[in-house]
Formats: C-alpha cells, structure tokens, sequence
C-alpha cells in the first residue's frame, strides 16, 4: 500500500511540472551588432546637435541683423522702396490677434514706414470685432469693408490719419464666394448678360467673370502686393484666395516677438523682387 500511495502522489505532481513555463533564455548580443547600434545612435545625437546649434545660430543672427536695422546701421535699409507695393495685407493668428498691444505698435510701424493701405484678416473675425465700431460709421461698398483708423481712436492708442485700414475674416470670404456664385447663376438664368458680357452661351465662367461678379456683391478689393503672416503656421490661415494671384508671401513669425527690423527687411527684400508676370 506504501508504494502505490507514493506512485499515486508522483502521478498528481507530474503535472504541476509539465504545466509550468520554461525558463527565459536570454541571449547575448553580438560584438558586431552591438557597435552598430552605439554608432548610429551617437549618429543620431551628433545630427540632432548640429540642427539645433544650427537654428540657434540662425536665429541669433537674425535678431542681431534685426536689431542693427533698428538701430540705423544698416544703411542699404535706410531707404526703402516702397512705390510697387501699393496693397499690404496682414494675416494674424486667431489666437494671437486679441493681443490689442502688439497690434497698434504692429499698425503704427507701418504708418512710420509710409504704408498707405492696410488689410487686417483673421479667420476668426477678431480684429474685424476690435474695428467694428470705425467700420459702422465709413464703410464703403466699393472696397468692402474699408475705413481709416482714425474713426476708432478708442480701439488704438496710435493715430493714423494717413493710412487706410480694410479688416476681413474668413467669413467673408466664404459669403463673397457664395454671393458671387448666385450672382452668376442668376444673371446667367435670367440671360441677362449686360452686367457680365464675357459670359458666354455655354455655362462657363471665367477668372474675369467671377472677379466682375465679387466686385458686383461688394467682395473684391484690391489684391495685395505683399502678405505678412504672424503666426505659428506658415499659411495665409484662409485669407480670400481671389487676392492673392500674385502676391508675395512672408512668414514672420509669432506676433509676441515681431521685430520692426523684420519688417524693415520684408519691405526690402520685396522691393528687390522682379515679376515677368501679373501686374
């Protein structure tokens, strides 16, 4: 009986054995393979380094070529070339365009800089919000929703008289394109081709007919010859794309760390721009 007690006991914990997970073998890496992962993640820091001293660099000479300008010391800034830009336009981010501050001093520059004519735009309509009251009392339906600065003293500390200032937001544009296109789709059932008379038999509209249709629902306006863009994206966030065939486009940066010498330098380089093309 002590024998098949003890058998019938090793039976019941064989399993116990069998059951449990074999135990973890670890390998080592080979000489070879190890040298190779080292290298390339030395590689890797030693790039990543050089970028970021790199960018340092840029940036600092940048700041320093911005605050020279400033300063006067650059002589070939002195003066500017401003005759081809007629129309500048100002894309702010949503985000930063409440920042009331940064927006008059960013306005009173470019009064300094002899700008006469300005475009504002935010996609959220903030800056449009901030003119509304000056925008009550001188619209005007050729152009939009233009007016002079000088009508809403209370929005801005600075005083520009000499300079127009025209606010739009990405509504606008949206609106603009939808009356424009029931404009032409009216005029074009109706076969009243008087006001439109590039429009031809067939239903297709040209570049010239939907530029005389934006200008007819008062959402034209003038195209810009250069366009300033403060903000962390490098687009122009929805600014009306009828405006901007050919317009040159800068990106400047956040709005909190404009520099007057970043703009000095903008205006520059656009008046050393040559176009074949456009206007």
């Amino acid at each position: 009986m002590g024998t098949k007690a003890m058998e019938a006991s090793v039976a019941n914990e064989t399993p116990l054995f069998v059951n449990k997970p074999p135990p973890r073998v670890f390998k080592l890496m080979s000489l070879p393979s190890t040298i190779i992962k080292l290298t390339l993640g030395l590689l890797w820091c030693i790039i990543h380094v050089a970028i970021s001293l790199f960018s340092l660099c840029s940036h600092l000479i940048f700041s320093l070529e911005c605050y020279l300008i400033s300063s006067g010391l650059l002589r070939k800034y002195q003066n500017l070339q401003l005759s081809r830009m007629k129309y500048l336009a100002i894309v702010v981010d949503s985000r930063e365009a409440k920042n009331t501050v940064k927006i008059n001093q960013l306005l009173c520059w470019l009064k300094n800089l002899g700008v006469k004519y300005v475009c504002l735009y935010d996609i959220d309509g903030v800056l449009k919000k901030l003119f509304e009251p000056g925008m009550n009392g001188s619209k005007d339906d050729n152009r939009g929703d233009c007016l002079d600065i000088s009508a809403n003293i209370k929005a801005l500390d600075c005083y520009h008289s000499e300079m127009t200032i025209e606010c739009i937001s990405g509504s606008d544009g949206k609106e603009g394109i939808a009356k424009a296109a029931n404009l032409l789709c009216s005029t074009y059932l109706k076969g009243d081709r008087s006001t439109h008379e590039n429009i031809k038999s067939k239903s297709v509209f040209t570049e010239t007919d939907m530029a005389s249709a934006l200008k007819s629902v008062g959402c034209g306006g003038p195209e810009s010859d250069l366009l300033l863009v403060y903000g962390p994206a490098r687009c122009h966030l929805g600014f009306p794309a009828w405006r901007l065939r050919y317009t040159e486009i800068m990106h400047m940066g956040p709005l909190k760390s404009m520099k007057y010498g970043a703009i000095v330098k903008a205006f520059y380089n656009f008046a050393k721009k040559h176009q074949n093309y456009g206007k």
